[in-house]
This record gives structure tokens, C-alpha cells and sequence, in this order.
């Protein structure tokens, strides 16, 4: 599914804005990282003109680069909308802001890091680089995000069950004990 079960002349469409498949990368490793990520989550679900479509298990990851610190807990959401990428932005960086979220130390701990993988096949957009440009390289992004929608393609990249196999997994652990829903508003 490109944008949606068809793919749609956005030309035709008027006022009405087509539903592109967006892609969440979510993670902590400051604070009650397990409530933290459950109530992102809902925040992300209670966005008007988001429709949470599924939620990965929750990762215990040990962290990339910077400073020494905590592993992280990371997860992925793959939800439907029909937002612009910069609106879904603005709305990451206000939920990121609610948590704390500072940007100080690059690669440091965060209370909460939300990043957008992908707005369905939306290349690059102001100030914002689409599909993400490292999510083919990170295994907390690639491993999560495979258990949900194995079928997933990261444009100009290829399928992600192809991808995972280019990156080191060795510090990705299944967390079963920590689960993390989305309310549907269905």
C-alpha cells in the first residue's frame, strides 16, 4: 500500500488530502521509559488525523554513539494520516517537548526521541529529509518495525526484510515483559 489500497492522483482530490502511511521510530532511556513510550503512543493515537494502525514490541537497544548512558527502550508505529510531514513534526517535536525532551548533547539520553521513518513515498520535504536518512542503517528502527509490517519498503532503499540483514542486531532485545497498545478510535 503506496497511499492507501489505491494509488491516487492527488491532482483530482480537491480539498481532500490523500491518507500516506507514516512510519514513528519512538525511544527512551531517561526516566520510566516504559510509561514514557506508552503515553507517546497515546498522544500520537489522540493526533486529529492519525489513525494508529499498529504498535511494535518494545526493544531494549544499547545505544548509538555519544556519551555513555542507559540502553534505550525503542518501538515503532505505523499509523495512517493525512497530514503534511511537517505538521507530523511539529507534533512529534510538541509531544517530544511535554517529556522534556532537550537536544544538548548529540546522542545523549533523552526522555523521549520521536523520529519519522517515512510519509508514504515522499521524498524529502522543507527542512526535513524523507524517507529518514539513517533508518536503513539502525536495527532499533529496522528490527521493530519488521515485526509489524514485514511487507515495508523504504523508498529508494528497498524491502526492510532485506535491509535488517545489513545491520548489526546483536544490541536489539525482544522486551515481551513491556507491552504498548494504542487506544483505536474505531
Amino acid at each position: 500500500m503506496i497511499n492507501g489500497p489505491f494509488d491516487i492522483d492527488i491532482d483530482t482530490l480537491g480539498n481532500l488530502r490523500p491518507i500516506s502511511k507514516v512510519v514513528f521510530s519512538l525511544g527512551s532511556n531517561d526516566g520510566d521509559s516504559a510509561a514514557i513510550l506508552t503515553e507517546a503512543v497515546e498522544f500520537l493515537a489522540e493526533t486529529p488525523d492519525v489513525i494508529i494502525v499498529d504498535v511494535s514490541p518494545v526493544y531494549e537497544t544499547t545505544p548509538v554513539g555519544g556519551p555513555h548512558q542507559p540502553d534505550f527502550l525503542n518501538l515503532v508505529v505505523v499509523a495512517e494520516s493525512t497530514l503534511e510531514p511537517l505538521t507530523l513534526l511539529d507534533r512529534a517535536f510538541a509531544i517530544e517537548d511535554n517529556f522534556g525532551r532537550t537536544r544538548e548533547v548529540v546522542n545523549g539520553p533523552r526522555t523521549l526521541d520521536i523520529d519519522i521513518v517515512m510519509v508514504g513515498r515522499r521524498i524529502s520535504e522543507d527542512h526535513m529529509e524523507l524517507p529518514h536518512p539513517r533508518a536503513h542503517e539502525r536495527a532499533f528502527v529496522m528490527v521493530p518495525w519488521l515485526d509489524i509490517d514485514p511487507k515495508a519498503v523504504i523508498e529508494g532503499r528497498g524491502p526492510i526484510a532485506d535491509l535488517v540483514g545489513n545491520v548489526d542486531t546483536t544490541g536489539v532485545r525482544r522486551r515481551d515483559d513491556i507491552v504498548i497498545t494504542a487506544a483505536t478510535r474505531f
